[in-house]
């Protein structure tokens, strides 16, 4: 089978922890602080790989987790970073967050990469609180905890020409006569249950690819047939041969047809050069049909061929004007590397409050991430908790809330007992 979407999750390394510890060496009695930092945890890769061209390794394994990076150690030893997780995926991969739809990532060159998520910082040790007030800080920073995220992989076909049309119109035929792809051809509907790449060769080694796209019918762009699966595949391409049927009873409704699904599908596909080309010219029905589809061919402002894929009649003739219309025809438009921003809150300052339960909790990305790399078991770190909830101003929007003492106030994983 042909795997071109797949649903994943993710998740970027924890930071490790700081370390707290002083140092203790004979005839040293006040050494000071000495713990190092933890390592900061891996980040979530994604690269695009020349080598696959499906998206079929994902409905094997759905979970990616990046390595989390190592805790601080004594005499000022940093822990080691966490080990970044690349994941390869095939050109033409558009990465979305699953529950928004946000694009994330456009995969649409080889060897590149993209970070979608960072990993968590290390913590710091205590050698970063020593101050000429506090010479023995006993306060040392958790890791910050990674992201986590359930994503779409969506596989784009990269192609320069695609061939569209209803099914049996030879569209698999003449991709096979251009170039070298073997696809399944048949004189029956939906033989084409996957798009199929080939490379044409012309004069002076010029090459473009060519996709073979399945065969469309009425209401694939609301999900009709095969279409609805495959139309995403037509958005890289730059030119368009639409395909007609010589044999088929309407060559020209089928035509127009198809224009209406392309358009319901992604309007700016309407304005997407297009070469019309009547197939099997080497049947009468073709050869009766040639004068009248080329007349409202033409009337409609399309250039228009006509072919025979079978006996390879015109061929060569319908491969120089691709090549040039490709010449003429705009890049395809792609998301750029600088529009691709790593996974933050948007916000990370701001808060919330709510009832739950027997207690409140508070949302923020900040705060939560605060309380993640607190140590609650040392004093010194609580006392600089309260702190930050001052100066962030939680303690005061708890207490007009209507905390009280004794109340336990969720932050994160941390659940609290709300003191005077």
């Amino acid at each position: 089978m042909f795997f071109d979407q797949a649903k994943i999750y993710i998740r970027s390394g924890n930071g490790g922890d700081g370390m707290l510890s002083f140092r203790r060496e004979k005839h040293v009695p006040f050494g000071g602080p000495d713990g190092g930092d933890g390592g900061h945890g891996g980040d979530i890769i994604f690269a695009a790989s020349r080598h696959l061209n499906s998206l079929m390794r994902f409905n094997r394994q759905a979970h990616f987790k990046a390595e989390h990076g190592k805790h601080g150690g004594t005499q000022k030893r940093n822990g080691k970073r966490g080990a970044p997780l690349r994941i390869e995926v095939p050109t033409g991969t558009v990465i979305r967050n699953a529950e928004t739809g946000q694009v994330l990532a456009d995969i649409t060159s080889e060897e590149q990469e993209i970070t979608v998520l960072k990993g968590g910082k290390g913590g710091r040790g205590n050698i970063h609180f020593a101050s000429s007030v506090n010479q023995a800080p006993r306060i040392a920073e958790r890791g910050e905890p990674g992201e986590e995220l359930w994503v779409t992989l969506e596989l784009k076909l990269i192609a320069d020409v695609g061939i569209v049309g209803v099914p049996n119109a030879g569209k698999s035929t003449l991709l096979s006569v251009i170039s070298g792809a073997t696809p399944k051809v048949a004189s029956y509907p939906f033989t084409t249950l996957q798009p199929n790449l080939g490379v044409v060769e012309l004069d002076d080694f010029e090459t473009f690819v060519v996709a073979d796209i399945p065969g469309l019918i009425e209401g694939a762009a609301s999900g009709v047939g095969l279409g609805h699966d495959f139309l995403r595949h037509v958005e890289r391409t730059r030119v368009l041969i639409h395909l007609l049927d010589g044999s088929a009873k309407e060559p020209l409704e089928d035509w127009a047809m198809i224009n209406q699904e392309l358009a319901l599908y992604d309007i700016a596909l309407e304005k997407r050069p297009q070469l019309v080309v009547l197939n099997k010219m080497d049947l009468p029905d073709a050869v009766a049909w040639e004068p009248l589809i080329e007349e409202q061919i033409v009337k409609a402002g399309y250039p228009f061929m006509s072919i025979s894929a079978a006996t390879q009649q015109n061929v060569r003739q319908m491969l120089y004007r691709v090549r040039r219309m490709l010449d003429e025809a705009p890049p395809a438009k792609t998301r750029h590397d600088d529009e691709i921003a790593v996974i933050r809150a948007e916000n990370e300052e701001g808060f919330t409050i709510e009832r739950e339960g027997d207690g409140w909790r508070v949302h923020g990305k900040q705060i939560e991430r605060v309380a993640a790399m607190t140590y609650f078991e040392f004093d010194s770190t609580l006392i600089r908790f309260q702190k930050i909830l001052e100066t962030m101003g939680i303690s005061q929007a708890l207490t007009e809330a209507g905390v009280t003492e004794g109340d336990l106030v969720y932050i994160g994983e941390e659940e609290l007992e709300w003191g005077e």
